[in-house]
């Protein structure tokens, strides 16, 4: 899961630099009323929707499980992509910016983040599920095959007389 929050954080540096940056120029106020934070969730529920698809894609054996992650996909299309999208050009095109957009842009993100956190956790899994298949077939292999692992490497540590 740090690999994901990871994600995550690379995401929102941009971002964290714009808000900073109008921070400085005492801006604070304008922060939430710019489409910056509709852009970061639209980013971060494509990367979810992507790893959604790619988990669809890497198991075929998923049963009644294609339709949960079906349902992940049109939820977040539905919760945050779509109105990440109008938000951006509502705020961009529109001359007044209501105070409610203050409030939605935070939580869009927060969704955002929670979706695409169970997207890699969802196809984390099916990897898992399909390693264990791999393994399952390995281990069917001949006695041979078995007995000609590879070794673990093993580094010499350096000693303290230089030898």
């Amino acid at each position: 899961m740090f690999g994901t929050y990871a994600d995550v954080l690379f995401v929102l540096f941009p971002f964290l630099v714009i808000i900073m940056q109008r921070m400085w120029d005492g801006d604070l106020t304008e922060v939430l009323l710019r489409p910056d934070l509709s852009i970061a969730s639209a980013i971060l529920a494509g990367l979810a929707i992507g790893k959604f698809v790619l988990g669809l894609v890497m198991n075929r054996d998923l049963g009644r499980y294609k339709e949960r992650i079906v349902f992940f996909i049109a939820l977040t299309l539905f919760l945050v992509m779509g109105p990440a999208i109008i938000l951006i050009l509502s705020i961009v095109g529109g001359d007044k910016v209501p105070g409610f957009v203050a409030f939605l842009q935070p939580v869009l993100l927060i969704v955002a983040i929670s979706l695409y956190t169970t997207a890699i956790s969802i196809s984390n899994l099916l990897l898992r599920g399909g390693e264990d298949d791999i393994t399952g077939s390995a281990a069917r292999s001949t006695s041979v095959e078995r007995s000609a692992s590879p070794t673990p490497l093993v580094i010499p540590r350096r000693t303290s007389n230089g030898e």
